[in-house]
């Protein structure tokens, strides 16, 4: 069985071999910043059970920075996970607020989500049963638990029909560059996805 980290590197190595990614370079020890993220954002906020949806939890990751801004622009309701206070976030509307360096301007610190209906999350590798694999820490190393659907972004190259190794999370849609992977809702084994 291929170990996590095993994993992480093939998935690393194979973007930077493929010209897949953008800054921060190299992407290892990072949710990659995949190329055609902009799109993968764009398939997955127009995914109707994304679409619909006025308040999202959005990870930091450069990979999200294009959700995150076409999310604002269309009207929606983001919280940000705080860079600096471990476990509040900032609540943003203004599209001004999308990147990272603008929240303390554009966002309000608050302790908890309130509204958040669904959250998404970077990962470094995904499957097509739903199982996510981040970077190995940080936040939402392992999901977030808080009872809401968890979604994700990942260029073809971080897709594997299953994952060789045990997942951090799992996740209820994939955007991907040309669709959304909506995966089933019984992971192989036949339990129910979390």
């Amino acid at each position: 069985m291929t170990t996590a980290g095993a994993l992480r590197e093939q998935v690393w190595d194979e973007l930077v071999a493929r010209r897949a990614c953008a800054y921060p370079l190299p992407p290892h020890g990072h949710c990659p910043n995949f190329t055609h993220a902009k799109k993968a954002a764009a398939q997955l906020l127009s995914h109707p059970d994304v679409a619909a949806l006025h308040t999202l939890i959005v990870g930091p990751e450069r990979a999200l920075l294009p959700l995150r801004q076409q999310a604002l622009k269309a009207g929606k309701t983001l919280f940000v996970p705080h860079q600096h206070r471990q476990g509040w976030y900032w609540r943003v509307t203004d599209p001004a607020g999308a990147k990272l360096s603008a929240l303390r301007a554009h966002g309000e610190a608050t302790l908890t989500p309130t509204g958040a209906q669904a959250a998404v999350i970077a990962c470094v590798a995904a499957d097509h049963h739903g199982a996510r694999l981040g970077k190995g820490f940080g936040w939402g190393a392992r999901g977030l638990h808080l009872g809401l659907p968890e979604f994700t972004l990942a260029h073809p190259l971080m897709l594997r029909p299953a994952l060789p190794c045990p997942a951090d999370s799992h996740v209820t849609l994939i955007g991907t560059p040309d669709r959304v992977i909506t995966p089933p809702a019984h992971l192989p084994d036949g339990t129910n996805r979390p």
